[in-house]
């Protein structure tokens, strides 16, 4: 009894003091979430998007979705007084330096409007045309496109279609209601 309580402990404290995170994902799903994600995009949309200026400028930021996976997440952006508007997908995953120690890494893309609406509408009509081939041998069916750098991975799982998408070293799953709330928000905010 003695040596099944020592391992229990032994095992507790490698999972509660170990530099990299050992949950499965389970109940830190959301490790990266819509807060976090709009905290790190602000200082994004000022400096790489609207631009750095003298003069005050107001803009808006809203999260529209994240993923249950926590490494993707959707924002929609407006500035009046520069005339933007448009999608940034927000990416989170572990990176690995020259030493091996893993860190968290986070990276923005930025989709303007009439882009961020070619994009979405594309992924869509990809997963309508394929839905009874992607139906017909799940997880082994697949299909890509590509949208100027970024990648997406279409396939079915479960009967649940799945997104992935691929961007500057990041693999990200994009889940498919997560995608369809990021469309109907999206196109809601910016009309």
């Amino acid at each position: 009894m003695k040596l099944k309580l020592l391992f229990f402990i032994l095992l507790l404290s490698q999972s509660i003091f170990g530099q990299v995170s050992t949950n499965s994902g389970i109940f830190f799903a959301k490790e990266f979430s819509k807060d976090i994600a709009l905290y790190k995009a602000k200082s994004f949309v000022i400096n790489d998007v609207i631009g750095l200026s003298d003069s005050s400028i107001r803009f808006e930021i809203d999260p529209l979705a994240a993923s249950m996976s926590g490494e993707l997440t959707s924002l929609v952006y407006l500035c009046s007084e520069k005339n933007m508007e448009g999608l940034i997908l927000g990416f989170y995953g572990d990176r690995w330096n020259e030493n091996g120690v893993i860190y968290q890494s986070y990276a923005f893309r930025n989709f303007p409007k009439s882009k961020a609406i070619e994009l979405l509408n594309k992924v869509e009509k990809l997963i309508n045309e394929n839905s009874d081939y992607l139906s017909q041998d799940q997880d082994n069916n697949n299909v890509y496109t590509k949208y100027e750098d970024c990648l997406f991975l279409i396939y079915k799982n479960q009967g649940d279609t799945k997104i992935r998408v691929f961007w500057n070293n990041f693999d990200s799953d994009w889940e498919y209601t997560a995608f369809k709330r990021t469309k109907k928000r999206l196109l809601k905010k910016l009309e």
